[in-house]
């Protein structure tokens, strides 16, 4: 597996990257995996890693081959260059030690990370599957980065040559097959591998997790978890917050934008900015909550159905999303009938669908047990990683080392 996140990362796509490596060790193979430094979503290096140039380490039956790279604490075209051109020249000069694989899995959007798969795939002479749960180039292009468009461009250019390279073509969802065919790729290689929710149920009663947390019982909570970064647009979730009082809106994680995002809040006391969850109490934090948010920018479309949806869903509580129509997270939204949409970029309208769940309890519990029965049916942790198995067995000709 070659993955810049992987544990103990708990957030974005290091869980699933974590999940298939460890199961794969539970299965009896041997399994390695091509990584980063611990760094997300906060983007500042995980404090016993600091100053550790290349490190290699076992866990949970797993050995992780870690290279160092910059860390960029603010995203910029130039700083995210350098970060994915850090991870490519020491991984490409510093490959892991290790005996010849079967095959290699890349998981995407490391665009250094497809590259060096691509390319060690291509040297071992061994089949190579990277996974789709992001594209960089539609992100950098739709995020608000500075210098996004010329870095679209290059990330295109670097998504095409890992992706047409590749024995088979995973995507985590429908939206992203029409523009991984643009890039190139014969139909015929792409295969639907959706995410699971790779979080436990809540396990604690939820009046013990609010009073633990200080949310009054008779005051909505709407809760966003997650990474703090550009594409998120979470100014709506402050936004709806100044219109009002009444209404606790707590946003918890980290990123890139969580500085300036207190900055921004610091005048609204009804609005609270987290740390993350440890990850035993993370799923009874969501269950407390009356609503969990999702949002993105307006212009943020056709873009990676969120890991923290798979979470939401098992939480069993109402969802709110503030996305745009079209896009991945709205279908799997509706699809699951766990939630409902309104307007990106618009604090009103996601008022007004909090406020109309919170008039409506009966509404709100039935949106939300919508919730873990989709898990239940599409979404478990044993039918992702089947999927996962079933395409490592298509490329090895349907038979395991």
């Amino acid at each position: 597996m070659v993955s810049t996140n992987y544990a103990p990362e708990h957030a974005g796509i290091g869980p699933y990257a974590t999940q298939i490596a460890e199961h794969w060790a539970n299965s009896g193979h041997e399994a390695h995996v091509f990584a980063g430094m611990p760094h997300y979503p906060s983007w500042s290096l995980e404090p016993e890693y600091k100053g550790a140039l290349r490190r290699t380490e076992r866990r949970a039956g797993v050995v992780v081959h870690r290279r160092a790279h910059t860390v960029p604490a603010q995203q910029t075209a130039v700083k995210r260059a350098l970060y994915e051109g850090s991870i490519l020249l020491h991984g490409a000069a510093a490959p892991p030690r290790m005996p010849k694989p079967d095959a290699i899995v890349a998981q995407m959007p490391s665009l250094a990370g497809g590259v060096l798969a691509a390319r060690m795939a291509a040297r071992w002479k061994v089949p190579y599957v990277p996974i789709v749960q992001d594209l960089m180039g539609a992100a950098a292009a739709q995020s608000g980065i500075s210098g996004g468009d010329k870095a679209a461009a290059l990330a295109s250019r670097a998504e095409a040559y890992a992706l047409k390279r590749a024995t088979l073509v995973g995507v985590i969802h429908e939206t992203f097959v029409d523009r991984v065919v643009r890039m190139g790729v014969d139909p015929a290689k792409i295969r639907l591998v959706p995410n699971w929710s790779h979080v436990p149920s809540p396990t604690k009663p939820r009046g013990e997790t609010r009073r633990h947390l200080g949310w009054a019982p008779g005051r909505t909570v709407v809760l966003h978890s997650g990474n703090m970064g550009l594409k998120q647009g979470l100014e709506v979730l402050v936004a709806a917050a100044r219109l009002d009082p009444e209404v606790r809106f707590v946003l918890m994680g980290d990123g890139s934008q969580r500085g300036a995002l207190a900055e921004m809040s610091a005048d609204v006391p009804n609005l609270d900015i987290i740390p993350p969850a440890a990850d035993g109490e993370f799923p009874d934090i969501l269950a407390a909550a009356d609503v969990l948010a999702v949002t993105q920018h307006a212009a943020v479309l056709d873009m990676s159905v969120p890991s923290k949806l798979t979470s939401y869903f098992a939480a069993g509580r109402p969802v709110v999303a503030s996305v745009a129509a079209e896009g991945g997270t709205a279908q799997e939204v509706e699809r699951s009938g766990a939630g409902v949409l309104v307007p990106p970029e618009d604090p009103h309208a996601l008022l007004k669908a909090v406020r109309s769940l919170a008039e409506d309890p009966s509404a709100a519990d039935a949106l939300g047990a919508a919730g873990p029965r989709h898990v239940a049916a599409h979404l478990s942790r044993e039918a992702g990683l089947a999927r996962i198995d079933a395409l490592i067995d298509e490329v090895l000709g349907g038979t395991r080392p």
